[in-house]
């Protein structure tokens, strides 16, 4: 289920119904933060306060769907730095937080249900180019190309990057372990606003089967400064899979789009845990779109 707040949605559809979507796209006035969370920000700029307390605002609306109680969401502060500031979920809960300039958003299943969730939404404009050869794979970047000669209001090396950063979400709580951007290929369905994350290492194991490929789904959202775009994989448990279904999404095509869910190639945040893969090192210079 997706519960929007405003009028506006970016990821709406994009995961299984089981999966509680809150999005904003405004920070409000003020937000209550509990006293360890406000520990965690408290030598921070204002931006990147408002943006931790908004989406812990999303994150704590989504949970009173699925009948939490409001409690912290706090780094997990253990392991090496890339992975000590992933937020620590309730029991039972899988969840995944993004946020960029102008969008906040959370998203939280239940863990019997979805094995893990990852989001990631980035503005609409394209990388850097040194940004782009680091993330894009030599038949990846010849594929951008074509793509932006037959949709060039898409930033499809943003895309590129929101793609590899949802498959890493859903990757880590699966595995513990670091995926970098040339471990897995991403390929994308134009017409569908799916894509699909093959990995070039071996995949995590989900109730006995080992996974390959990671599918996602994908959206831009029309908007001033060409807008937002959005990705999302939810891997659900196998024996939920067939009964567990899509919101449907209408208005499917470049400019709002929505495919298929399928649950034998996930689609990219996290059980436990969601990683900020550049706490340590931002190798890229982006703003990180996972939120700790």
């Amino acid at each position: 289920m997706t519960v929007p707040i405003g009028k506006a949605v970016l990821l709406e559809g994009l995961l299984p119904a089981d999966v509680v979507v809150v999005e904003l796209f405004v920070d409000p006035p003020s937000v209550d933060l509990f006293p360890q969370e406000a520990e965690v920000v408290a030598q921070a700029v204002d931006k990147r306060r408002r943006e931790f307390a908004t989406v812990r605002l999303c994150a704590r609306a989504a949970g009173a769907q699925l009948g939490i109680a409001p409690q912290p969401i706090v780094p997990v502060q253990r392991g090496p730095a890339w992975a000590s500031r992933a937020p620590r979920w309730p029991a039972g809960i899988v969840g995944s937080m993004t946020h960029c300039d102008g969008y906040r958003a959370a998203a939280l299943a239940r863990s019997a249900v979805v094995a893990s969730v990852g989001m990631d939404a980035e503005p609409n404009v394209p990388l850097p180019g040194e940004v782009r050869e680091l993330i894009a794979l030599p038949e990846e970047r010849r594929a951008l190309d074509q793509l932006a000669d037959s949709y060039p209001h898409v930033a499809w090396d943003r895309l590129l990057f929101s793609a590899k950063e949802s498959v890493y979400k859903a990757w880590f709580p699966l595995t513990g372990r670091w995926l970098d951007f040339s471990e897995c290929s991403i390929a994308f369905e134009p017409n569908l606003g799916t894509f699909i994350g093959s990995l070039k290492v071996p995949g995590p194991v989900v109730d006995g089967v080992r996974l390959d490929s990671f599918t996602g789904r994908w959206r831009v959202l029309d908007g001033a400064d060409g807008g937002l775009l959005g990705t999302a994989v939810g891997v659900l448990e196998p024996r939920w899979n067939s009964a567990s279904q899509l919101d449907p999404v209408e208005d499917v095509g470049i400019s709002r789009c929505g495919g298929m869910f399928d649950r034998h190639a996930p689609v990219v945040s996290s059980t436990d845990i969601e990683p900020d893969r550049y706490a340590d090192a931002p190798r890229t210079g982006l703003e990180p779109g996972g939120v700790t």
